[in-house]
């Protein structure tokens, strides 16, 4: 089967860093040129199962599926409007075989296939979550978190610190207009990055 796209079709690469307009959200959502270095921490390979916990558009778990052919997910999200845009998103982005697992984690990640990966995007100063997120994790899998609050970012130190593990901030800007002739460097929101392996 050859596929030829119609004039005008947008071609997304199976590359990760999809653009951020490519996927329906309430503006939760991994940012691209983040959302690239997260994948590349989580290393996807084929067959290997990630969990996404606090999912929001979906944007890690349908990049990871995109990214290699026969990866798997299992994601956790509770927000029902959001489970409605990961709908949306996985069959719009080809990755409608992604398993959804609808409520809080805590209470639904018991008895469920371990993951060889997982991505904590959301909740991670939630009390629980991310010792919770950890204990279900493979021996050998990877493990990163993601946070934008102090609150999250004192969790992820103190997993560091425990852990050990990599604790990285990713800062990025975008050229956005000042006048009318001028241009400045506006910073986004910077990300403080945990990855660790499980021993």
């Amino acid at each position: 089967i050859t596929c030829r796209p119609m004039p005008g079709a947008a071609l997304l690469p199976r590359v990760p860093g999809l653009p951020d307009e490519a996927f329906h959200h309430d503006g939760q959502i991994t940012k691209r040129e983040v959302r690239a270095i997260t994948l590349a921490a989580l290393a996807p390979y084929p067959q290997a199962l990630l969990w996404d916990v606090g999912a929001g558009s979906g944007s890690i778990a349908i990049e990871w599926m995109r990214a290699v052919r026969g990866a798997r997910v299992m994601l956790f999200e509770r927000n029902p409007t959001r489970l409605g845009l990961i709908a949306e998103n996985a069959v719009k982005l080809g990755a409608p075989s992604l398993e959804v697992v609808a409520g809080d984690f805590l209470e639904t990640h018991v008895g469920r296939e371990r993951p060889d990966a997982l991505f904590l995007g959301g909740g991670v100063s939630d009390a629980g979550m991310a010792e919770a997120a950890w204990a279900a994790l493979k021996p050998g899998g990877r493990f990163v978190a993601n946070a934008v609050t102090v609150e999250g970012e004192a969790r992820l130190a103190d997993f560091h610190a425990f852990h050990g593990g990599e604790l990285l901030r990713i800062d990025i800007s975008h050229a956005e207009p000042i006048g009318r002739q001028h241009r400045a460097m506006r910073p986004r929101y910077g990300v403080t990055q945990w990855r660790a392996v499980k021993p």
